[in-house]
């Protein structure tokens, strides 16, 4: 300590915070804070006996926990949460692979990106709930405009961070790549698509959370089961217990898929970055 009062400046550095932080439990308890914080402050909102926020409004933990207990007796939460991530996870491999596909096309050629890019640009202003109609008038109430809606949502972020990455390219990269033979798909599998891999994951992880709102649009207008239903089901019903355990399992599952995802962009990385 100095005899000033004045922290050396080596004790300022920021190395010192990124040391702190690189400690895995010490961002396990930074994390845990604020929803620490949430859960107590909804505590004390709905104090049995003498709640702040009334139960109709607001119901307590206890009763959010009830519901769910309930309905994993009845067989509901598991089903539901089960359709909810099939939904999410075809959805979302459709529409990433799709947007893959039409990111490289106009990332890589001027002919496409001018025939394609406003199109796609057009169908990307259009809201989400305004696709819902017509998908169940082509497809019916089946699984088919759940799946199809969902992709859409995925499509537009992988889409745009491809085809922008792509056209960044290092160029000397790819003719390096030409002059072991690569061309054509082999040149976009091994040289140029591992090249934008930051770039790519950004977007699956963005076209992951998308599919999840897409999901919720989806169920909340045509589903008899999921956790979109769920929430529909508590609005009818009036039941905010269940509208509110729908929110949270949906929180999770988000957090959840997006962290594995998460290990797998590392693994990636580390094996073709």
């Amino acid at each position: 300590m100095s005899t000033t009062g004045i922290e050396p400046a080596s004790a300022l550095e920021p190395g010192a915070d990124r040391s702190v932080l690189s400690r895995r439990g010490v961002r396990v308890a930074l994390g845990a804070v604020v929803p620490v914080a949430l859960i107590v402050v909804w505590y004390l909102l709905t104090i049995p006996g003498d709640p702040i926020v009334p139960p109709y409004k607001f119901p307590s933990i206890e009763s959010v926990f009830q519901s769910a207990v309930t309905l994993a007796e009845r067989g509901e939460l598991g089903q539901f949460v089960a359709i909810s991530i099939q939904r999410v996870v075809l959805g979302f491999l459709a529409g990433a692979l799709l947007g893959i596909a039409c990111g490289g096309l106009i990332g890589l050629s001027r002919l496409w990106d001018t025939a394609l890019s406003p199109s796609l640009g057009v169908v990307r202003a259009v809201p989400s709930l305004a696709w819902v109609p017509l998908l169940l008038v082509w497809f019916g109430m089946g699984e088919e405009s759940k799946i199809i809606l969902i992709a859409i949502g995925a499509f537009f972020p992988v889409f745009t961070t491809v085809s922008l990455a792509l056209r960044h390219v290092d160029p000397h990269l790819v003719e390096l790549g030409r002059s072991f033979g690569f061309g054509g798909l082999r040149l976009f599998f091994t040289v140029q698509l591992p090249a934008v891999l930051p770039a790519l994951f950004s977007g699956l992880r963005l076209a992951l959370v998308q599919a999840w709102l897409f999901l919720v649009a989806a169920e909340l207008l045509g589903a008899s089961m999921g956790l979109g239903f769920l929430l529909s089901r508590g609005q009818t019903t009036g039941r905010i217990d269940q509208i509110l355990l729908a929110i949270i399992l949906l929180a999770v599952l988000g957090k959840l898929t997006d962290s594995a995802l998460a290990l797998v962009q590392k693994w990636a990385i580390r094996r073709w970055g």
